[in-house]
């Protein structure tokens, strides 16, 4: 199973507008960051975890040429902006692409992109085509079993999603002990770490670290960074085993 981090920033990006930090105006390219999202890959099944606005450029840049599932972490604006983009993929593969995660979040979507479900004529493709599937735990999508984790956003909840010894959390706050239990026995966890100093709605730096720590995976990833994260520099802080993602990265976990 390939792992392919499309976007590892926050809502704001990476460079921001109108900053001129010294990470913003980086050479490196691990200091640019889209919108945080990853492409899960198996057997020919792809996957989508969040469709961001940058989803087209970020399947052109790591050439995607196929989704075959979406899934929703949540439904603010950088984590799902981006499924308008997803009518080229019912074009290429002449057909209906569902999309999957907690109710409230396929409420909000079925309100923002409303004229996908009216009834006027999709003439030309115009508007992308795809279904809104409640999560109830589990599911299955190609070879893959896919076990939803519920987490908390500041006032608000998020789903992560465990595929075997692989997770994914982000733009999290806190993690209900129940969903600890499950997550236990990892290859590799990727875990929203926002900056070093406080956030409501979003784990420090040394807050996953924590989490990391009670869960002891093999290997740990932290996305979701903001400006504040320059990757060489801070990534020498990191403990044995944790890194920060950046976009582009491509891993392998068992599946």
């Amino acid at each position: 199973m390939k792992i392919t981090f499309l976007g590892t920033g926050t809502s704001h990006g990476v460079p921001m507008i109108a900053c001129n930090c010294r990470v913003c105006t980086s050479d490196n390219p691990k200091n640019k960051r889209m919108r945080t999202s990853v492409l899960i890959s198996n057997n020919g099944c792809n996957i989508l975890i969040d469709a961001t606005p940058e989803l087209r450029l970020q399947c052109i840049k790591n050439n995607v040429t196929r989704l075959d599932a979406v899934l929703i972490t949540h439904a603010h604006a950088d984590h799902i902006f981006g499924l308008d983009d997803l009518r080229r993929f019912n074009m290429v593969q002449r057909m209906e692409i569902p999309i999957y995660g907690a109710s409230e979040a396929l409420d909000t979507i079925r309100n923002v992109f409303s004229y996908v479900f009216n009834n006027a004529p999709n003439a030309g493709g115009y508007k992308p085509r795809f279904s809104l599937n409640t999560i109830n735990g589990s599911l299955k999508i190609g070879n893959l079993d896919i076990e939803s984790i519920g987490a908390i956003h500041g006032d608000g909840e998020v789903t992560g999603y465990r595929l075997g010894r692989f997770a994914y959390i982000t733009d999290v706050s806190k993690i209900p002990e129940k969903s600890l239990e499950r997550l236990g026995g990892l290859d590799v966890l990727v875990l929203g770490a926002l900056r070093y100093t406080p956030h409501v709605k979003h784990f420090t730096i040394e807050q996953a670290l924590h989490i990391v720590k009670q869960l002891r995976p093999q290997k740990a990833y932290f996305t979701h960074m903001c400006h504040d994260i320059e990757h060489e520099e801070d990534g020498l802080k990191l403990p044995a085993g944790v890194e920060f993602a950046y976009d582009g990265l491509e891993i392998a976990v068992s599946s």
